[in-house]
């Protein structure tokens, strides 16, 4: 280390760098008396004789780990490369770099170039072996500072978080109270938005159609308009990634959650950089506190849903397919007994369609296993499954009109939120417009122009409401329903009845068919796997083939 006088007339021609530099814009923003003193460097440049002073900011809010870019300094070792910089001048060690790999290549720079770098303690040289090696000790310790501070603070958010007391940011629904700690939010128009996602994916099993549902019925759903403070919100049309979100976070269902993403970190033109929000499989999440607090479902309907949203998945080889319509009643549920891969859909003609399997053609180009038309499978099928719910009919027909109860129920009263919500926001903006001075027409004039905004709302929700009125309930004893046990038939085929319906009532009972064609007696051998264990087997396409009986599952397949 130097004195000020020692400093040769080489090194003062040139221009002396003050380097000044913080972590977070936060602290831009607050530490004031921080970033105030390192300008204040400028004026301690000047007394060790420099007259050329140049001031580097421009990496204010960046940090120095070597995860990020920073203009300003690389601007500082280009100066340095060229021979322009006389002294570099920093508030401490920490402010030029938080890494060895950017300190080091520095204080390497300075000592080809002669330059000399400067802080509050004194004048130090590069060149010499002792003021080198202090410079190195002082760039380590604030290496190793910065270590420790992150795991002082990350050990104690989950010491904090395995009690689940981290108030860490908590999905639309929930807020944190001073006192009761976490709990539902008081807006109970947004409550009964969140519980009839839950009601309609309970319902229909698919998030594409809670989607498609709501946005028929018009509905909304908030969006914070403040940011991550989540008191203030937007109500706006329903999108995709509002119902997935739901249905997909635990906090939902009653769970504290600490720890189920992670950063990655990977070198990117020769420098680390980190890359956030990655999520990790539910065995490696750092914290799950079950019963933590309120949910608006159990951890047992969670687990139900996340096994459903993983089956409507088409992208998943070898499992059962949802049911997504289509002309196709049995596609992907039929196995070929054969070679144990799923059959594929053909169609041919306007509304022909056979069942095959390509599989060995397409990779081995080896000949098909089997190709059977739907002409005679598909009805075939239908009639073991309409046997094999007719003794549950009216109990059936029973459940249903309970649940469209509930729908219609449901609808209304979020119809009626909404409309008590529009008529809280117009008469508000009519005391706003009350309590303008009449004579300021520039703010009188955009006060009523709300004010008529907030009326049209309310006249769009009643006209929401009205086809809305509620229904008498329907009588659900037995003499209602005593002809659905003989007419089943009859109500499958009806038009009202989507293919798609019909896909998941037969998803709902059958677990797979396996297929095979004996092609001595032209049949389709079809042996029907019912939930529960049950087996049946089923000959068909040949007129004579009409003997059903059970049969066990005697050949392997994958």
């Amino acid at each position: 280390m130097t004195s000020a006088d020692l400093l040769p007339a080489t090194v003062l021609k040139r221009k002396a760098v003050v380097y000044v530099r913080q972590s977070t814009q936060t602290q831009v923003q607050i530490n004031l008396e921080s970033q105030r003193r390192q300008y204040d460097l400028v004026d301690e440049a000047r007394r060790h004789g420099f007259s050329d002073v140049e001031v580097i900011d421009d990496d204010l809010g960046r940090s120095a780990s070597g995860t990020m870019a920073r203009p300003g300094f690389d601007r500082l070792v280009a100066w340095i490369c060229a021979g322009e910089v006389g002294a570099v001048l920093c508030f401490d060690a920490s402010r030029l770099a938080r890494n060895g790999r950017d300190w080091h290549h520095l204080l390497e720079l300075c000592g080809l170039v002669g330059a000399r770098v400067i802080d509050l303690d004194g004048i130090y040289d590069p060149c010499r072996p002792n003021d080198r090696l202090l410079l190195g000790m002082k760039g380590s310790i604030s290496e190793f500072e910065l270590g420790v501070l992150r795991a002082r603070m990350y050990d104690a958010a989950r010491s904090k978080a395995r009690r689940g007391e981290l108030r860490i940011s908590v999905p639309v629904g929930y807020v944190w109270d001073r006192e009761m700690g976490l709990g539902f939010d008081p807006d109970l128009r947004l409550r009964e938005a969140i519980r009839l996602i839950f009601a309609r994916f309970r319902e229909l099993g698919s998030a594409r159609q809670v989607l498609l549902s709501l946005t028929a019925e018009q509905l909304h759903f908030p969006r914070p308009s403040d940011g991550k403070r989540m008191i203030a919100f937007d109500w706006t049309p329903i999108r995709y990634r509002n119902v997935i979100s739901v249905l997909k976070n635990p906090f939902y269902a009653d769970a504290y959650i600490y720890g189920k993403t992670e950063h990655r970190t990977a070198i990117v033109d020769g420098r680390a950089q980190k890359t956030y929000g990655h999520g990790r499989p539910f065995e490696e999440w750092e914290v799950v506190l079950k019963d933590h607090h309120e949910g608006y479902v159990d951890w047992a309907e969670f687990e139900r849903n996340q096994k459903q949203l993983a089956a409507n998945s088409f992208s998943r080889i070898g499992e059962t397919k949802s049911g997504r319509g289509g002309q196709a009643l049995l596609v992907g549920l039929l196995t070929c007994a054969r070679c144990g891969r799923r059959l594929k859909v053909a169609y041919y003609g306007r509304s022909g369609l056979a069942y095959r399997c390509d599989s060995p053609n397409i990779m081995l180009g080896s000949p098909r296993c089997l190709t059977f038309g739907s002409s005679r499978i598909e009805p075939a099928v239908t009639r073991e499954l309409l046997r094999a719910v007719e003794p549950f009919a009216i109990e059936a027909a029973r459940e249903a009109e309970r649940l469209r109860m509930e729908k219609v129920n449901d609808r209304r009263r979020i119809l009626e939120l909404d409309l008590q919500q529009a008529r809280y926001d117009a008469s508000l903006a009519e005391r706003r417009y009350a309590a303008c001075d009449p004579d300021n027409r520039l703010i009188a004039a955009q006060l009523e122009k709300s004010w008529e905004t907030a009326l049209r709302r309310v006249e769009a929700c009643q006209a929401r409401l009205e086809p809305n009125t509620p229904e008498a309930p329907r009588s659900t004893d037995t003499a209602d329903f005593t002809g659905l046990a003989t007419d089943l038939e009859t109500a499958w085929t009806s038009p009202n009845v989507s293919m798609r319906a019909r896909q998941q009532l037969l998803r709902a009972l059958v677990v797979d068919i396996i297929a095979d064609v004996d092609e001595t007696a032209r049949d389709v051998i079809l042996t029907i796997h019912w939930r529960g264990g049950n087996t049946r087997s089923s000959g068909s396409e040949s007129p004579r083939a009409a003997s059903m009986a059970a049969e066990p599952r005697t050949k392997p397949w994958r």
